[in-house]
């Protein structure tokens, strides 16, 4: 950092080139928002040129594009390897007109050519039925941020700049989504960015005053305020602002320099370990009128710089006259005459500071990540298995086996660093702390003697922030990397509106052939509702399966393995898939052991399957019930129920199933995990009584096998929304999710129990009563439920 000069500002020739493209730029936006014949406006609008249905936002088009052509600028200058993630993601347009400037549009959709045909194309598709949407989406080539929701953009700059450290990500933040939750905890970024490891981040914050309807709050703020703020975050702020076209270019050129200058400055001191001091990373202020160079004022009313630019500043431009006067003397503003040529190509001018090749914005190979995936090296399950001699011999605690797994993938990633695991302060919690030998917890602000694990050239990511955790991963598995959320089950639904927003960007691409298949997003949820008892009420919800399995089928799985071994299996699998958010639900607390390795490995790959070494009468008949259970408690319960049965009614045939993939329970056209009614009837049979014992929601297991034939059948327990802090047995009894009541259950629904079996269900009752009592004076389960195993 010894040389602190300012860089020179561009000169005149340079000035009118980037202007050039910015225009050129502008022109191609208000294209796509109004036109749909007429591209190159040979001949006078008319009427029959303009699109029936105007869709689209012009108020931060100018603003993305200005952006856009300084990036170009300097990745061509400097040949840096740099994407840029858009915030604003209703300024599709810009981003759209950009990537076909550059040439990366018609590389990634050849019929949309480079001329006066391709652009008509261009125009005509943008927010047209068959055509793109609005949004920077998937189908926008460069891009890893669908823009249809705020707050999430620089979670995912930051995740794509872990681990790529030749990498600089842009990122531009508008001023609506610097209002967001997510977004203000994602500035603390900062603090987990290792600049020997890691790329760059640089945030441009993108004021123009307005949302769509209001004034900005951080637009508001003055100078010094606001850079008070920035400081506080850690950055140090470079103001660019202006209204007159060429003095902006001017002062956005020199800010880029120098913002890319002191991030260079800064990993090349940290790279020669001349100094570990955290940097002061740069931030770009970007003030500018919203609807810069579009109408200054439509029917009167003021538009340029106000709200009114937000969308469509010319709403009826198909029906009044004077609206289609002012689009057309619009789009002749920007000289289209002097931007393409006879063809409808741009001229050189234009293209005089467009990288080459995969530089280009929109041909980075890191914004379509598929294309830099690498397998993962998933270890050996048997180095980690428990030994299971006999089910329900031994117990262990599943997450911390799971954690040793994860060590060594940390420890076997060491130097292609391309593994993170990500949670909100609760790795160690849910018992993966292994993985802090193999990977220290990322870390670069201040440090304590006290502290413990802390690396700043750690891979394992804490902060308590699920919307930033999940913001870090999905920009770190959208740049080709993999990765695991460990979380609570209970508020992994802070981040139900950002998984959305996921799984539509992996349903989408599924229909891009150019998007390459990228690892899939995996939940390990734990500290689950049914062993949240010590934290009562306010930690018990099991709900995300619900929220998930809503979602695309294509995209979505759920598994609920019941002990140590099955969460091996799962694990193994999530981690090599790809294209999926998956959501594996397990338990860190004691759990019985109950199948080994190569029994657990062929149980996973069915979904679900019946163990006959719990169930009774199997072979000489058919069950007279079925006991099915999915998730670590419930398994436990329906096996002590499945033992209170075998010694109180002896003669009763008891099929025992266990579902570990919950998409099983589908038809196979709802769901490619679905199984055949003739595969669900042979498990559950087609006419005796099922009793589920359920994780989560009951009603879940109701929609998912609504169209088996034995739907009426199925009777499910589970999760009531009751809950408080109390033991672990008796928040299973206080949801009737317990042996006790499925054994009653059981009586209540097999024919001519009833009668014969009434004894056997009033000494449940009396059971259920007395733990009432007990629980209430000893603060204890019953002893016959603390002191349980299972007997074959």
């Amino acid at each position: 950092m010894s040389d602190t000069r300012a860089p020179a500002a561009p000169g005149k020739e340079e000035l009118r080139s980037l202007d050039a493209h910015w225009r050129a730029a502008n022109y191609l936006a208000v294209g796509q928002i109004y036109l749909m014949g007429n591209p190159l406006l040979a001949e006078p609008l008319r009427r029959e040129h303009i699109k029936p249905r105007l869709l689209g936002h012009w108020g931060t088009s100018p603003g993305l594009n200005l952006v856009h052509t300084h990036l170009n600028r300097v990745i061509k200058a400097r040949d840096l390897d740099a994407i840029c993630v858009w915030g604003p993601g209703h300024g599709g347009p810009a981003v759209v007109a950009n990537s076909w400037l550059d040439g990366s549009y018609t590389r990634t959709y050849p019929d949309v050519t480079r001329d006066a045909a391709g652009m008509a194309r261009l125009f005509r598709q943008f927010s047209f039925p068959g055509g793109i949407p609005s949004h920077v989406a998937p189908e926008t080539p460069g891009s890893i941020h669908e823009g249809g929701e705020l707050g999430y953009s620089l979670a995912h700059a930051y995740g794509a700049a872990f681990d790529n450290p030749d990498l600089v990500v842009a990122c531009v933040i508008g001023d609506g989504e610097a209002e967001t939750g997510p977004l203000a905890a994602s500035w603390h970024g900062n603090k987990f960015l290792d600049p020997v490891h890691d790329g760059a981040v640089l945030p441009i914050l993108h004021l123009n005053g307005y949302k769509i309807a209001n004034p900005a709050v951080l637009a508001r703020l003055g100078e010094d305020e606001l850079d008070q703020l920035l400081r506080g975050y850690g950055h140090e702020p470079i103001h660019v602002t202006g209204d007159e076209p060429l003095t902006v270019h001017g002062a956005m050129a020199v800010a880029m320099d120098t913002a890319l200058d002191r991030i260079a400055a800064f990993q090349r001191a940290a790279r020669a370990r001349e100094t570990d001091e955290r940097p002061r990373w740069p931030v770009i202020v970007l003030r500018t009128p919203k609807g810069w160079t579009g109408p200054v004022k439509v029917d009167g009313l003021p538009v340029e710089g106000t709200w009114r630019a937000h969308q469509v500043p010319l709403a009826g431009v198909r029906d009044n006259p004077e609206h289609l006067r002012q689009l057309e003397d619009w789009l002749r503003s920007y000289r289209p005459e002097e931007l393409f040529d006879a063809e409808g190509g741009p001229v050189p001018q234009v293209l005089a500071h467009v990288p080459a090749g995969d530089r280009r914005l929109g041909a980075n190979p890191h914004a379509n990540g598929g294309l830099l995936l690498r397998e993962l090296p998933v270890p050996d399950l048997d180095r980690f298995a428990v030994p299971v001699e006999s089910p329900g011999a031994t117990l262990h605690e599943p997450t911390r086996v799971l954690g040793a797994l994860l060590a060594q993938l940390m420890e076997d990633t060491t130097e292609r660093r391309d593994f993170r695991l990500v949670g909100p302060d609760e790795t160690a919690s849910n018992r993966l702390e292994a993985v802090y030998a193999a990977s220290g917890k990322a870390w670069q602000a201040g440090t304590l003697e006290v502290d413990e694990d802390l690396d700043p050239h750690g891979r394992v990511m804490e902060i308590l922030s699920e919307h930033t955790c999940q913001g870090w991963l999905e920009g770190y598995l959208l740049t080709g990397r993999h990765g695991m959320f460990s979380c609570y089950e209970a508020f992994v639904h802070i981040v139900d509106s950002m998984v959305n927003q996921h799984i539509k960007w992996l349903r989408t691409t599924r229909a891009l052939p150019w998007r390459r298949s990228v690892a899939s997003l995996n939940y390990l949820l734990s500290s689950h509702v049914w062993r949240q008892d010590h934290n009562g009420f306010s930690h018990q919800d099991p709900g995300f399966i619900d929220h998930v399995l809503s979602k695309s089928p294509e995209v979505v799985r759920v598994y609920l393995p019941p002990d140590a071994n099955t969460l091996l299996s799962v694990a193994e699998h999530v981690l090599r898939s790809k294209d999926y958010v998956n959501v594996v639900v397990a338990g860190k607390q004691p759990c019985f052991d109950w199948l080994g390795m190569d029994a657990a490995r062929s149980h996973c790959a069915r979904g679900a399957g019946i163990w006959e070494w719990a169930s009774t009468g199997h072979g000489s008949r058919e069950p007279d019930v079925v006991l099915a259970c999915a998730g670590d408690v419930p398994t436990q319960e329906v096996l002590a129920a499945a033992q209170l049965l075998r010694h109180h009614l002896p003669q009763l045939a008891v099929r025992v199933v266990n579902v570990v993939d919950l998409a099983r329970l589908l038809p196979p056209g709802e769901h490619p995990h679905g199984m055949s009614g003739a595969d669900y009837d042979a498990l559950f049979t087609p006419d005796k009584p099922v009793i589920f014992a359920y994780h989560g929601y009951p009603w879940l297991i109701h929609r998912l096998a609504y169209r088996h034939d034995g739907r009426n059948n199925l009777h499910v327990r589970g999760y009531k929304e009751i809950g408080t802090t109390t033991t672990p047995f008796d928040m299973v009894l206080r949801n009737d999710l317990d042996r006790y009541r499925l054994v009653m259950d059981v009586i209540d629904r097999v024919p001519g129990l009833a009668v014969r079996a009434a004894p056997v269900r009033q000494l449940m009752e009396d059971v259920r009563l007395r733990h009432h009592s007990w629980v209430r004076e000893h603060g204890t389960d019953l002893p016959e439920v603390t002191n349980w195993s299972w007997e074959s």
